[in-house]
Order: C-alpha cells, then structure tokens, then sequence
C-alpha cells in the first residue's frame, strides 16, 4: 500500500514538472518561431520595397535588351560629369558615400547583410526577366526556379516553404517573387531548443531522484504508524485470548455447579462472538503480513476444493452455485490463505445475496488469473461501494447484530490480494453485485 503510495506522489512530481517543461520549451519555440518569421518578414518587405527590376542581372544566356541611343548617350555624359551609369555618383570622384541601391542592403544594416536573400522577375506572359540565387548560396537556378513556380501556382502572397520566407508582389509590368533564407536561424532555433531539452531531462532526472527521496521522508511516519497501528491487533488479539478463555471455562464451572440460566447462556454468546472477533483481527493481522509463505498452487483444483461445502449451505438457502473454473491455472501464493479469499467471497454471498444463483468463475486473461463472484444484490452507491474493504464498514447501516459478521471480511480478502500481488474490486450494476480478485498467474 505503501509502495503505491510512493510511487504515486514520485508519478505527480514527475508528471506535474514534465507537463510544465513541455509547455514551456513548446511556448518558447512557438514564440521565437513567430519573432524570427516576423522578423524575416520585415526584412524581406524592405527588400521587396527597394526591389528595382534595373538593377537585376539578366537572365542568363539570353543577350541583353537593346538599349536605345539616347540613353546610351545621356550615360557616356554621365560618366564624363563623374557619375555612374545608374544616375549615381562615382565614390573616387565627389568623395561622398552612394546611398543603398536598390535590391542591395545597405553596409549599416548588420540584419541585411547577415541575410541571404532570391528573387525571380516575371513577365505577364509567364517569362522570367531576371534571376537572383545570392550568389549560388544554397539555390540553383533550377531549383529556383522550381520554388517560385510552385509558389506561384499556389496562389498566396505569402508565406513559407521550407526555411524560405518569401512574398509574392505583381506591379505594372511583371511579377516579383523574393524570399529570405532562414536555415540558420532556423538551425540556431532547432539547436537552443534541443540543448533546452536535453538540459530539461537532466534537470527532470535529478528532481525525479529527489522526488523519490522526499517520498519515502513523506510515506515513513505513515508506514510506521500503521505498522503500529498492526502490531497493536496482532498483540492485542493475542492478549485477549486468554480472558476469552477464562470467561469460558469459569461459565463452564459454573453451568455444572448452578446448571443453566439465561445469564450465562448471555455471557457464552458474547464470549463466543468476542472469540471469534479475535480470531478475525489475527486473520486481518496475518493477512496483511507481506512475508508469508508462498508456493506454486494449483488455482484452479483449490477453487473447486474451496466451492464444495459451500454447496450445501446454498442447497439450505434455497440457492444454487454456478461455478465455471478453468483448469490447470497456477499461481505463487499461500494455500491457507487463498482457500479464505474464496470463503470470504461465497459467504458474503449468501450471506448479502438475494437468492437466486451465485456464479463463480475463475479464468486466465493474459498473466493473471481472475476470480469472480457474482450474485443477486440491492444496488450500492459509488460512494458506499468505495468504502466496502474498509475495516468494520457495513453497506447496510440499518442491519444489526449479524452473528459473526464483524464488517472484516472483505478487508481480510483484499489484504490476502494485495499480499499476493494483485487487487480486489467491486461492481454493482443492473442488481447485481460481482466481487473480481486479479492475482498474477504462473
């Protein structure tokens, strides 16, 4: 019981500080995800802003558009007043700095020039008017080329392929497909988010290991006190004994000197129901006793042994015993002890049922072997049926005296099943109430 609970309060450390890792490097990856597509965003609307069709290489081996003589003219007297062809300045002849071109980051932006950036031109009519792969970076032309046809034919402005973040923009007289790359950040992304979690499942480790040693802080005054608290049955049961055996042998005297009367017959009664109160507690005691011998038995012959002299006291009642018991079902436990798990079981049955038939059937289902009583019963409440292995606890509060039912039974049986490895529980469903004990088979 102990165990469980340790591993219990160990299962919501881990699981609580686990659930709030993942939400947390999840949150942070989301986040920085978003911030960095935003970002690149921002940096690539720059780029489109500044794009000039002009400024962009041809496409390549495809001659050059001519250009007519009046322009040519007005760039050979630009270059002769010191100025480049493009309108701009020569730096070596003014002196002053050229301001950015378009398509090109300026040198005083370090976002700029940490990016590599592709943009492909096209015509209305489909054809590609210039090619920018940055420099053969991580694009070829071919490839390219392939992204921005498919971008294009999905027919968004917008978005993200792969690690590009590209925008879509249609002027006068062509179309612009740009797109930043972002596998670095996004390397730099994956590679936080991975020494985050590899960091988070040592952390998670220690604090496990640490969870552990509190439990065992936290379950200790508990286990010492109920092992006290069992130590204290099993000496007081023993202790008791004696008077027990006193009072009968002196009611005993006394019957032979005084002969009967309905004052001893009182004190036998409650001598007897007293012994066999006792004998009940030390059961409970021995029964919840972990280190109780145990050997391989055969299940399903001590099952058939057990449901024979239950057959007559049923055949008084009026009620029948259906029993359907696999063979050959073996398990490690203590004969004594199983042999009053299934008494328990069938008295309770008689004792609580309705008439009609008890049924019960042992089987094998996977590695355990599963022991079912069912009979006819008033139906139980969630709440009540919780508290029916508790110790002195009776479903009915209305029914009295009940000879030699002391509301120990059913705790007897589910610690003869918790000492064997396996577990006790009750259903209550369409009047019918059926008690299953799953006990790990060989």
């Amino acid at each position: 019981m102990f165990n469980k609970t340790r591993r219990k309060i160990v299962f919501i450390v881990v699981f609580s500080l686990l659930a709030l890792m993942t939400v947390t490097l999840v949150t942070i990856f989301i986040t920085n995800r978003i911030a960095l597509q935003n970002e690149n965003e921002d940096i690539l609307e720059t780029y489109v802003e500044r794009f000039s069709l002009d400024d962009q290489p041809g496409v390549p081996g495809e001659a050059p558009p001519d250009i007519p003589d009046s322009v040519q003219q007005g760039e050979q007297q630009g270059e002769t007043d010191g100025e480049r062809p493009d309108g701009r300045g020569d730096r070596q002849n003014n002196g002053t700095k050229p301001g950015p071109r378009d398509g090109i980051p300026d040198k005083n932006e370090p976002e700029f020039q940490l990016s590599t950036f592709y943009s492909v031109a096209y015509s209305a009519e489909g054809e590609v008017l210039s090619i920018n792969n940055g420099n053969n970076a991580l694009q070829s032309e071919e490839s390219l080329l392939s992204t921005t046809s498919s971008i294009l034919k999905s027919g968004k402005t917008r978005g993200r392929t792969g690690n590009m973040t590209y925008i879509v923009e249609t002027r006068d007289d062509y179309t612009l497909v740009a797109m930043i790359d972002g596998t670095i950040n996004n390397s730099n992304q994956n590679l936080l988010f991975r020494q985050m979690l590899i960091i988070g499942s040592i952390a998670l480790a220690i604090l496990a290991v640490i969870a552990i040693f509190l439990a065992r802080r936290i379950v200790r005054p508990l286990e010492e006190s109920d092992k006290k608290q069992k130590q204290f049955v099993s000496d007081a049961g023993h202790e008791l004994k004696t008077p027990i055996a006193v009072v009968s042998a002196n009611s005993e005297l006394l019957r032979r000197q005084i002969g009967g009367n309905e004052w001893l017959d009182n004190i036998d009664y409650e001598n007897e129901r007293m012994s066999e109160l006792v004998k009940q507690l030390l059961l409970l005691s021995k029964a919840e006793n972990s280190d109780i011998p145990k050997e391989p038995l055969d299940f399903s012959k001590l099952a058939n042994g057990e449901v024979l002299p239950f057959e007559s006291l049923a055949f008084e009642k009026g009620v029948m015993i259906d029993s359907q018991i696999e063979p050959d079902i073996t398990v490690d436990g203590n004969s004594s002890q199983l042999k009053q798990l299934i008494s328990i079981l069938l008295d309770n049955a008689l004792e609580h049922g309705k008439g009609g038939a008890i049924r019960l059937s042992l089987k094998k289902e996977k590695r355990s072997a599963l022991l079912s009583v069912s009979n006819e019963a008033d139906e139980i409440s969630p709440e009540r049926a919780e508290h029916l292995f508790d110790r002195f606890y009776r479903a009915d509060e209305s029914r009295g005296d009940t000879g030699s039912h002391y509301g120990l039974g059913l705790s007897i049986a589910k610690a003869v099943a918790e000492g064997h490895g396996g577990r006790i529980s009750a259903e209550f469903r369409d009047g019918t109430a059926t008690f299953t004990v799953a006990i790990p088979a060989k």
